[in-house]
């Protein structure tokens, strides 16, 4: 079972700029502007992962419990990772990235 380590930080997004404020209610995973996360963490908040590559959305599933779950794949190693939305994220692209089956 992996663990779960509490950490809502700001951050600056790698991909579009933009500065990313805490999220609040829970941790921060991903940029709610352009919605690219960073492969950092083998289980969630840990920060043990040695990749460091660009998490890029791939796709959306919808969870009963959780909502939107944002697909992602790492463009550095290729893993696939999935995290809930949050409220704050570009509606627009979660829209969009529904529409795609890649992963």
């Amino acid at each position: 079972m992996s663990n779960f380590t509490v950490i809502d930080e700001e951050f600056d997004c790698e991909n579009c700029g933009k500065h990313v404020r805490k999220l609040g209610y829970s941790c921060r995973n991903h940029c709610p502007y352009c919605l690219f996360s960073k492969h950092i963490d083998k289980n969630p908040g840990d920060r043990a992962e040695k990749c460091h590559g660009s998490l890029e959305p791939i796709g959306v599933e919808i969870d009963s419990k959780k909502g939107y779950v944002i697909i992602f794949r790492c463009k550095k190693c290729g893993m696939i990772r999935r995290n809930k939305s949050a409220e704050d994220d570009n509606m627009d692209l979660i829209i969009e990235l529904s529409t795609k089956h890649e992963f």
